[in-house]
């Protein structure tokens, strides 16, 4: 049975089977001996994605990972970059520190700041999140239309990824054939704006679809 551990773009965790190109943490909010979540969803603001290979260290998902013998971090797990962008996650400095690099230049280039450091950059995203606690904003025929590529909107309970001028939709498994973005009905903006910023900045993130990371 798939252990809870699968982020959508809303922020939600899920058990499902897909697992994904990449994982990341929110710190501790697992039991290792149930292998379950607890009833929080973070505990600390600095929401990472991080490489599922490196430097060829294992660890057990959602079990006994830190050295002192307890829990270590929860183990969340997306479908690529642009999902985990959108649930208010940020590159990870340890194991992804060129692109977690390239992201604080080009989020600090966005939102008119000066060499931010890491806990700027993750205040500002806590307070926009949506899992955290922030508000999907609504968008006008307008603001889709220049929307970078990357960001990802709503319609309803539908997560869409913008591509190349048009939506496609978003699943555990992959995205499905894209619609004109004018199609949807009454989309809200998923993605934090302040890493909207970043990607109009020229942030590039890793799509699972491979035709889509040229």
């Amino acid at each position: 049975m798939p252990l809870q551990n699968r982020v959508d773009p809303f922020g939600e965790i899920h058990a499902v089977a897909a697992r994904g190109l990449f994982t990341g943490n929110r710190g501790v909010i697992h039991d290792p001996d149930t292998k379950t979540l607890l009833k929080r969803r973070w505990t600390t603001k600095a929401w990472l994605i991080c490489e599922c290979e490196f430097r060829g260290r294992k660890r057990e998902v959602m079990g006994r990972n830190a050295l002192s013998g307890n829990a270590g971090w929860t183990e969340l797990f997306f479908l690529d970059e642009v999902t985990a962008l959108a649930a208010g996650h940020r590159p990870c400095f340890y194991c992804r520190r060129e692109r977690a690099t390239e992201f604080s230049d080009c989020f600090a280039a966005g939102n008119g700041l000066v060499r931010p450091k890491v806990f700027d950059i993750d205040a500002r995203l806590h307070g926009e999140r949506l899992a955290s606690g922030g508000k999907a904003l609504r968008l006008s025929g307008e603001d889709l239309g220049i929307l970078p590529d990357g960001a990802m909107v709503a319609d309803g309970g539908t997560a869409y990824a913008v591509r190349h001028g048009r939506a496609s939709r978003w699943t555990f498994d992959g995205y499905a054939q894209a619609v004109a973005l004018d199609a949807l009905g009454a989309p809200r903006l998923l993605t934090p704006p302040a890493t909207v910023a970043a990607l109009r900045q020229g942030y590039r993130p890793a799509w699972s679809d491979p035709a889509a990371r040229r």
